[in-house]
């Protein structure tokens, strides 16, 4: 992640065609030019193949790592003060600052694609909570887009965790709710939004790799859908994604349809 610390590896990066930047069309722009004041603009690394293996499905993706530029000069500046310094024991603070958001290509694209717009979720991702689907929604989705015709892509958004509140505040609402409220009653406890999350660079890395053609996306959430078309995505088709209910997370589900979610009884049973 750290190319900033060696022009050389940036400069062969770029040549290479591995390092880029879209401007917030999805429009590739010159990475070597400083881009304009308030100005969004995303960098791109890749693609680099990544063998995968989840629960269900075993395949090998192109992985793509990305960046808001804005982010990545802030971290370059930090990062330069630090090597002035001598201060290497320090580089792991230059993690934090900056939420690498990935882009997983899935087999070979083509017409109509499938694609899951995915918000982390360490609990669920990681350490395979059931006390929501997230997991199993990860593994599915790949799972899904492996086997379709269309292939298609899995944007992972690394800055969504508890629907953009943060892994502190998730755990606070987890204790909340094991005290009688439902997900959202916990977030407004807190003073927190019901849902915070920016699907910006969701939107701007599926302008990229898509255009403005349409696509299938893997959801339960009109929310989404609604947000991807504020950002000009408005050939999208909602494709129902439901895996992974237990015991533990039914209660959850439940206060997802009531929000809205596009859930039956018979989904959550």
């Amino acid at each position: 992640m750290f190319t900033y610390l060696n022009p050389d590896v940036r400069k062969r990066l770029i040549a290479d065609g591995k390092l880029v930047r879209v401007n917030s069309e999805g429009q590739l722009i010159d990475v070597a030019t400083p881009e304009s004041p308030g100005e969004l603009a995303i960098n791109l690394l890749g693609p680099i193949p990544l063998p995968m293996s989840l629960p269900g499905v075993k395949t090998t993706v192109q992985w793509y790592a990305a960046v808001r530029s804005t982010e990545l000069k802030q971290v370059e500046s930090l990062a330069a003060d630090l090597n002035a310094r001598g201060g290497q024991h320090l580089f792991s603070h230059l993690v934090s600052p900056l939420a690498v958001n990935s882009v997983l290509v899935v087999g070979e694209p083509s017409a109509n694609p499938l694609v899951r717009v995915h918000s982390n979720c360490l609990t669920g991702d990681v350490f395979g909570s059931e006390r929501c689907e997230c997991g199993p929604q990860l593994s599915s989705a790949i799972a899904r887009i492996s086997e379709d015709s269309a292939g298609g892509y899995l944007v992972y958004m690394a800055g969504h965790e508890g629907r953009g509140i943060g892994l502190w505040a998730k755990a606070a609402t987890y204790l909340l709710q094991d005290a009688g409220e439902d997900t959202y009653q916990a977030n407004r406890s807190l003073g927190l939004p019901d849902d915070s999350r920016d699907f910006t660079d969701a939107g701007i890395l599926l302008k990229y790799f898509i255009g403005d053609a349409g696509f299938r996306l893997l959801t339960n959430n009109p929310k989404k859908i609604n947000d991807l078309a504020e950002l000009g995505l408005t050939r999208v088709e909602a494709v129902k994604h439901v895996i992974g209910v237990s015991d533990w997370n039914k209660r959850y589900l439940n206060a997802k349809r009531d929000w809205g979610h596009k859930l039956s009884d018979e989904d959550i049973e």
